[in-house]
């Protein structure tokens, strides 16, 4: 099948969670098969476009435009006026949409891939000729833009309106494509609500591989525990702030020989805290996994599925979380990973795996189970597949 992928950001290197299940998503079509020609946008600022394209040639044709999102204040004004959604025009990239048009004038594709609500505005193009665009989105938008009004008087205002608009946005893409996927059983749910539109919402999970190799390098830290998060992801940012200044002295407390090893930049400078080692966001996540360490992942709230969760598993690394964190995950508290709520119960976790070294282990184990059961590539490609071969098939009706 020929497949047409419209991204809002380069997956490779996969350095977050969404670059990653992209990442994983092209590996396993192409491993498959299918013939994939990738668009997305760049930022030279920030990114190595040369670097990008060889990482992704082996699973598809990268088309990697230099285009970065929108200045905040201009778009922001814009927004309003057209009461859109402000993350959606940010990524309104006429680059990016234009060169989507010249591919499906000069190729026919089989079905259009819109990676996440944002890359839609690209896919105009396709939806004018008829071909049939398949949204996934890896997580219900509204929902999180309501969750990060909580306690914020008056930033909280602007994230009620924004959710509220996408709210409506995220309802009107389900109904404008040929069919959404959702990560989670639980986001489909909420985006068949949005929608009104429920047949055409469908739930395929991530895919993952269910082993990989931890690091041969040891994490000084008795124990060492891990924190990986990138700061462009606000929930990321508000839960690494917490667990460091709030959760980290009550851990070093309880367990002084303890080291916390923070990588990416979820967290500002984050000194002055004992036992807080600083790594820069690591260009072979496997850096972050090493064996022997815990992995801790205090998100405040959440949407979608935690992909780092799905790699500490594959990779061996036991994992203590929010519930939050968790959610979509079909995860057991004491079998797959450990849940804490409170700082206090954040302690009690790392003192109950660091006093019992076969609990960190089960955990582990227990997680590659899920990851086999549920989130095996192979399969996630044909689900897909099938999905697209269904979307091919019937007609699409012109706007």
């Amino acid at each position: 099948m020929r497949i047409l992928w419209v991204g809002t950001k380069t997956p490779w290197p996969p350095i977050d969670g969404g670059r990653l299940v992209a990442a994983t998503t092209l590996q396993a079509l192409a491993e498959a098969g299918h013939d994939l020609t990738l668009v997305a946008p760049f930022d030279p600022s920030r990114e190595d476009a040369a670097r990008a394209a060889d990482g992704l040639r082996e699973w598809c044709e990268p088309v990697l435009l230099e285009s970065r999102p929108r200045a905040f204040a201009g778009t922001a004004l814009a927004s309003v006026a057209r009461r859109r959604p402000l993350s959606v025009a940010r990524h309104t990239l006429d680059a990016v949409r234009e060169r989507v048009a010249q591919l499906l004038a000069a190729r026919a594709f089989d079905v259009v891939h819109a990676e996440q609500p944002q890359a839609l505005a690209q896919c105009q193009d396709a939806l004018d000729r008829g071909v049939p665009v398949v949204l996934r989105a890896q997580n219900v938008e509204a929902d999180l833009w309501a969750a990060s009004a909580v306690g914020r008087p008056v930033l909280g205002v602007l994230a009620r309106l924004e959710a509220g608009r996408m709210a409506r946005f995220e309802g009107e893409a389900v109904r404008r494509t040929a069919a959404t996927v959702a990560l989670t059983a639980r986001d489909a749910d909420r985006l068949r609500v949005l929608s009104g539109t429920p047949e055409k919402v469908h739930h395929v999970a991530a895919p993952f591989p269910s082993s990989l190799p931890a690091t041969e390098s040891p994490l000084p830290g008795a124990p060492a525990v891990v924190l990986v998060g990138s700061g462009g992801w606000l929930p990321n940012q508000q839960g690494a702030a917490w667990f460091v200044r709030t959760v980290w002295p009550q851990v070093s407390g309880a367990l002084p020989a303890a080291a916390l090893h923070v990588f990416g930049d979820a967290v500002g400078a984050a000194v002055g805290e004992s036992g807080v080692v600083r790594h820069p966001a690591p260009a072979d996540s496997r850096e972050a996994f090493a064996a022997g360490a815990t992995l801790v992942v205090p998100l405040p709230y959440g949407s979608g599925v935690r992909m780092k969760i799905l790699e500490a598993w594959a990779r061996g690394v036991p994992v203590v979380a929010t519930p939050a964190a968790a959610l979509g995950l079909d995860a057991e508290d004491g079998r797959q990973l450990l849940l804490a709520r409170t700082a206090a119960e954040f302690v009690a976790a790392l003192r109950r795996l660091s006093g019992d070294p076969g609990l960190g282990s089960s955990l582990a184990a227990a997680g590659r189970e899920s990851l086999a059961a549920r989130h095996l590539p192979a399969r996630i490609a044909s689900d897909l597949a099938s999905l697209y071969e269904e979307c091919r098939a019937r007609p699409t009706p012109r706007p």
